[in-house]
Formats: C-alpha cells, sequence, structure tokens
C-alpha cells in the first residue's frame, strides 16, 4: 500500500530463515480484514509503501534449526500475531503481548516468514484441496477476534448481548456468542445481506438504526435497560457511542474494532453505571486451540463469510470491493 486508496501488486524476493527458530510457509489462502481499510482510507503517501496483510494458512516449506514441533509439509494456521508462547504473558494466556512477539504484516503474499514458529503456528490434519479451507483462515482472525470479544465481554449462558456492526468481525461475534450460550443477541447492522447471516449464525433481532434512534430500538428490545454485554466490532468513535447508549448498567463493552480515536467518553457514564470497558487484539493462540475441533468436526461453519474470492494480482480490487460494500469479505488465493 503506497497511500489511501493505492493499493499494487509487485514483486518482491521470497522470503529466507532469517532466525534459527523462523518457518517458511507458503500460503495456501489469505485474506483482506476490514481493519486493513482503515490505512486504505488515511495512510499518507509512501514513496516506499508498506507491505499488507496478517491473515493466512498456509504449508510449512522450510524450518529453522531450533525449530522443535513444526515439520515441513505441515498444514498450519498462523494467527494474526506471532508470539513464542513461553513468555510470562504467553503463559497467561495473554499471546498477543508477548515480550518477544509482535504482528503479521506481509501475508497477502505467496510465501511468509513466521518467526517464533514453535509459538506461533497451529498444525491442522487438512490438506490444501480441504473444502474447510475458508473456515480454517477465520482462525487466523476474524473467528478469534469474535470469539475474544465474547469471552472478554463474559458472555455466557443466558447472556443478554449487543453485537454492533455487521462485518465479518461482527458477524462471527454473533457466532462465538450463541456458541458461549447467550439467549438474547441484537445485532446492529445495516445491510440486510449480512444481518440474514447474522440471524443464521445466531443473532435474534436485527437493528439497522443508528445514534438515538438505534440505542432506543435495542433499548426496547431488552426490557428497556440495555444488553448486559455490547461487542463494538467497528473501532470507529461513533459505535463506541453507541455502546455507551446499549450497554446495561453493571455491564460490559468489549471492544475489538481497532479503535480509530484517542479521546472517548470514559467518565462518570461508565462510572455511575458500574460498566467494565475491556478488549484489545485477540490472536490468543488458546482460542485457535479451542476453536478448531467445532470447525474441523463441523459444528461452526464461520467461512461463511467469505463472499468474494481473488487471485493474488486482484487483491487491489478485493480492497475497493469491500470498501464500497460490495464484499463482506474477499478470500485470496495466491
Amino acid at each position: 500500500m503506497y497511500g489511501a486508496g493505492d493499493v499494487r501488486v509487485e514483486q518482491l524476493p521470497d522470503p529466507v530463515i532469517e532466525q534459527p527458530t523462523d518457518a517458511l510457509v507458503r500460503v495456501v489462502r489469505s485474506c483482506v480484514c476490514g481493519s486493513d481499510l482503515h490505512p486504505y482510507h488515511s495512510m499518507p503517501t509512501s514513496e516506499q509503501g508498506t507491505q499488507m496483510g496478517h491473515e493466512f494458512i498456509g504449508v510449512v516449506e522450510e524450518v529453522g534449526p531450533q525449530v522443535a514441533t513444526i515439520r515441513r509439509g505441515d498444514f498450519v494456521i498462523a494467527p494474526f500475531a506471532y508470539f513464542d508462547n513461553t513468555c510470562v504473558f504467553c503463559r497467561e494466556g495473554l499471546t498477543t503481548s508477548c515480550e518477544h512477539g509482535g504482528f503479521f504484516r506481509t501475508a497477502q503474499a505467496e510465501a511468509v516468514r513466521v518467526p517464533l514458529a514453535d509459538g506461533t503456528l497451529v498444525k491442522a490434519p487438512v490438506d490444501e484441496d480441504s473444502a474447510l479451507l475458508p473456515s480454517l483462515l477465520t482462525l487466523s482472525d476474524v473467528l478469534i477476534t469474535g470469539h475474544h470479544a465474547a469471552v472478554r465481554g463474559q458472555v455466557g449462558k443466558g447472556s443478554s448481548v449487543t453485537v454492533i456492526g455487521d462485518g465479518a468481525v461482527g458477524l462471527l461475534a454473533v457466532l462465538s456468542a450463541k456458541r458461549l450460550g447467550a439467549e438474547q443477541i441484537v445485532l446492529m447492522g445495516r445491510h440486510t445481506a449480512r444481518t440474514d447471516l447474522g440471524r443464521e449464525f445466531g443473532a435474534t433481532e436485527a437493528v439497522s438504526a443508528r445514534g438515538e434512534e438505534g440505542i432506543t430500538a435495542v433499548r426496547e428490545l431488552t426490557g428497556g435497560h440495555g444488553s448486559s454485554a455490547v461487542l463494538e466490532c467497528v473501532g470507529h468513535l461513533p459505535a463506541y457511542e453507541q455502546a455507551l447508549g446499549v450497554v446495561r448498567a453493571g455491564g460490559v463493552i468489549s471492544r475489538v474494532g481497532v479503535p480509530q480515536y484517542q479521546e472517548a467518553p470514559a467518565g462518570l457514564d461508565l462510572f455511575g453505571r458500574n460498566i467494565t470497558l475491556t478488549g484489545g487484539p485477540g490472536a490468543q493462540r488458546s482460542y485457535v486451540e479451542e476453536l478448531l475441533p467445532d470447525v474441523l468436526e463441523g459444528r461452526i461453519e464461520p467461512g461463511r463469510v467469505f463472499d468474494r474470492t481473488v487471485g493474488l494480482d486482484d487483491v487491489p480490487a478485493g480492497y475497493q470491493a469491500m470498501d464500497s460494500r460490495e464484499a463482506l469479505k474477499v478470500l485470496v488465493l495466491p
């Protein structure tokens, strides 16, 4: 990406093993993320450009001499962050805060160098032509992010939940809330095809209105009190303000949309109503391991969020399709 709206496909040198804990993964499937649209809208012009992409699954082609659990030929899922899975934060389950980790930024490509391969990569018993590949790819980001929203929102059996945003993360937050036992799931979104899919994933109601009208509609659906968990899956200030309006006293706002703002209301309204504000990046390895059996055994089908497929040469058109809302989520075939 060379600037707002300026995505190009270029030939770069193949990645190589740089550290003894690295692996090289040939990308079988990648995709465009809703969070990629933030720089697509606002990135300053750059002469060097920035490689893009943080979601991928693929086959291991080479490993460094200190890699012990991953072998050439393994089919692997890469969470959108890399981590050693041994530091103090990783041992607490917070792998996105790994003392030696970081975030992938080069996955819209034919191959990726994976640091800390033993800690990062999760093997999956599938072939390259498996029909499960789209659903497995969601374990790289959008499913584990939606699940993270629900977990941090303390969603459980009988919960009342509002999900703000009908993008892929929002829809999979609905699926995750349903999986965790939520009784009522209100999906706030304006696109009928998406909210229809949200209903199939478990939403009990859909609200298309925004602002005060939307807040009023959600409160009417929740007995006038609001939801005990609000999963904010957009990242823009109006979505956060809407979350404040629909959360129940004593409830939780869980933000997983990458915030595009630095200042937001967090004063007496939260304090006076005993509201908990939580969230963050959801690339926790434990989530991949927890959710993988449900995908492999067909209990959930999160790959339904992909509604367009492009080759690597057509990734710029994929960005445009997602930006114009012509596509929900674009899958990339390298």
